[in-house]
């Protein structure tokens, strides 16, 4: 079975409906409440990566079913830096593009690479600054990769494919 394309946005709308649109497909695959509430939460969590990571999304959400074997696709568009980048493909369970496959698929990569910008994430600040904080501990404040964990407990496979500014994710989850 496949589910209905949803439609979701950084302002939330959307997800609402992908969890539900989840929990129907899980009724018809006629799973149990603890089976139910894991599928849920791993559309929660992809849903949560992918807005935590490039910061906003304008994705598409859809789940397929062949009995109690489940694919939970997201596709977005954004813009990438290496960082953002970075952050996605270790997500995948496997850490590597799932479109940067074949010899074509690698070169195409390799390009997209090459002309993807650096990021910055706030690292370089002053002298002045640097002075200030001198022997004071701080921790990270940028994603912390909460969803991450998540992913890789519950699900059986993550995989992520990039081309271009285009994202596609892909969860595996077999009852």
């Amino acid at each position: 079975m496949k589910s209905d394309i949803i439609n979701i946005d950084s302002l939330g709308n959307g997800f609402a409906g992908a969890v539900e649109e989840t929990a129907k497909v899980a009724a018809y695959a006629q799973l149990d409440e603890q089976e139910t509430r894991y599928l849920k939460l791993i559309t929660e969590e992809i849903l949560s990566l992918l807005r935590s990571v490039t910061g906003e999304i304008k994705a598409n959400f859809g789940i397929e079913n062949e009995g109690k074997s489940f694919q939970i696709h997201v596709s977005t568009t954004t813009t990438l830096d290496d960082f953002v980048r970075s952050d996605l493909l270790s997500s995948a369970t496997s850490g590597k593009n799932e479109f940067a496959k074949g010899f074509f698929g690698a070169i195409r990569d390799m390009i997209d690479q090459a002309f993807t910008p650096e990021g910055n994430r706030g690292d370089s600040i002053s002298s002045d600054e640097e002075a200030d904080l001198a022997g004071r501990e701080f921790k990270d404040a940028d994603w912390d990769g909460y969803e991450r964990s998540v992913l890789r407990h519950l699900a059986d496979n993550v995989k992520i494919g990039i081309r271009g500014n285009r994202v596609e994710a892909i969860v595996y989850k077999k009852f």
